[in-house]
């Protein structure tokens, strides 16, 4: 079955809603700092290949592009010298984002799919700038999907149009769904680069590790989306809900003081440990919420 099957565009998507083009702008500066240098240029590729800068004059061998030797450094030593140059370094952005079940919750302005829709196409667009390149990998409704790292309008067409596709239509949750699609990132992201990751972060195991591997190569942005009715519960009597991960149908009678201030502990610490794990990572972290622009939230975060 392929990923597609699985999708859904859930009921009540809003979309991301608008993202004025001068936050954006304003957005690209900060993020080549944390990207550790997205100029071309401002940092060499490793070993040698196409390019413009000069690496080393070396003499011919049987193989050698003809089109590569030296003129003048052929008639000066009596023999033909091919030059070899320092390869083009573009940063390439890998954009992780989550389409578990869990993303079509939202009980404010839109859901979580769709403030995740917003924040991936923000780093697209920063991504493609000076020359760089995205790529997209969809996790939470059965295996990674990798949509392979494309320049300019291409990156943007493929990621929107990936996204567009929706979130998982079952409830069937896996709980080690991050902890592939990072190591799926591992195994493909080899020159070193920004991750970025735009998930819940709910009811996931095991993340930590594949997450410090590719901390220790790319820069990683951890971008946690949530919302409001996820971190306490409101005084309405009896209420029925469903996890929507699992399937699982639980009556609640929210008029129980104790009950709201148990579910609201319970909520921050598990918000609490994957702060902290993040940190020891070393991971930068924004929140940014269906409830609010999300938009200015990710952008104080980064400044």
């Amino acid at each position: 079955m392929s990923a597609g099957a699985r999708l859904r565009v859930p009921p009540g998507r809003q979309g991301p809603g608008p993202m004025p083009q001068r936050i954006v702008d304003g957005l690209e500066l900060v993020m080549a700092t944390h990207a550790g240098g997205a100029l071309p240029g401002d940092k060499r590729a490793a070993g040698v290949g196409a390019g413009t800068e000069l690496a080393q004059l070396r003499p011919y061998e049987i193989g050698d592009d003809v089109r590569q030797i030296d003129p003048s450094a052929s008639a000066r030593a009596g023999e033909p010298y091919v030059r070899v140059h320092v390869p083009e370094r573009t940063l390439t952005t890998w954009i992780a984002v989550d389409v578990s079940p869990s993303m079509a919750f939202g009980t404010a302005l839109r859901l979580k799919a769709d403030v995740a829709e917003g924040a991936a196409q923000v780093m697209a667009r920063l991504a493609i700038r000076r020359a760089g390149r995205v790529a997209l990998l969809t996790f939470g409704a059965g295996a990674p999907e990798l949509h392979r790292p494309r320049a300019s309008k291409p990156g943007l067409v493929s990621v929107r149009r990936a996204l567009r596709a929706g979130v998982a239509r079952d409830g069937s949750r896996d709980p080690h769904a991050l902890a592939d699609a990072l190591l799926r990132l591992g195994r493909v992201a080899t020159q070193a680069g920004l991750v970025a990751i735009v998930s819940d972060f709910r009811d996931q195991e095991a993340w930590t590790r594949p997450l410090g591997a590719l901390r220790a190569r790319h820069s990683v942005f951890a971008i946690e989306v949530r919302d409001p009715r996820e971190a306490s519960l409101p005084d309405v009597g009896r209420l029925a809900v469903v996890d929507p991960e699992t399937g699982e149908h639980v009556e609640v009678d929210t008029s129980h003081p104790k009950l709201r201030r148990r579910f609201a502990a319970i909520e921050a610490e598990k918000r609490a440990r994957v702060a902290r794990e993040l940190r020891r990572l070393r991971v930068e972290h924004a929140v940014v919420s269906t409830d609010g622009d999300w938009l200015r939230e990710l952008g104080r975060k980064l400044r």
